[in-house]
């Protein structure tokens, strides 16, 4: 048997560039979740992406998608009549990717991630408070939860609590 420079077996090699592309191609594949602001018709490809089902419970001037993947998440997308997601809620064994559930909103969150970091160390919550963008996400390794929503895409006479 032949041994490489890093002293394993060709066939360990082998193994070896296999296990990594399988693990590339499962972090390609990570769930998708609508996008705060964007549109009811990610819904769907949310669960086809998540291998998940999801509950529709239709409310007086919204609608609720509840969509629960294998692993654990569920993510909540709160859509108004008009099919605009005016809030998501989350909770399961990790965060979700923020990009991808914030979409434009996602550098408000960045610099308040940082505000968060710059008051000081600790575990807390985290709160970020800014016009157009209220976000609160705690939790510990396993079990992690928030909600994000703009104030502005409230449907009218909807209170920002039943984002939950």
């Amino acid at each position: 048997m032949q041994t490489s420079i890093w002293g394993i077996t060709q066939m360990a090699a082998v193994r070896l560039r296999l296990c990594g592309a399988i693990l590339l191609t499962l972090a390609l594949t990570l769930p998708a979740f609508a996008t705060l602001g964007g549109d009811e018709m990610s819904v769907e490809a949310d669960r086809s992406q998540m291998n998940a089902t999801v509950k529709v419970t239709e409310m007086d001037s919204y609608t609720v998608h509840e969509i629960k993947s294998p692993t654990g998440m569920v993510v909540r997308e709160y859509v108004s009549s008009d099919g605009r997601v005016f809030g998501v809620a989350w909770g399961g064994p990790f965060i979700p990717d923020m990009h991808q559930l914030l979409g434009t909103y996602f550098q408000q969150y960045q610099a308040g991630v940082k505000a968060h970091h710059d008051a000081g160390p600790g575990r807390r919550p985290l709160n970020i408070q800014q016009p157009g963008l209220i976000l609160v996400n705690a939790g510990h390794m396993r079990s992690f939860y928030g909600r994000a929503y703009d104030p502005g895409l409230l449907p009218q006479g909807i209170a920002a609590n039943v984002i939950r």
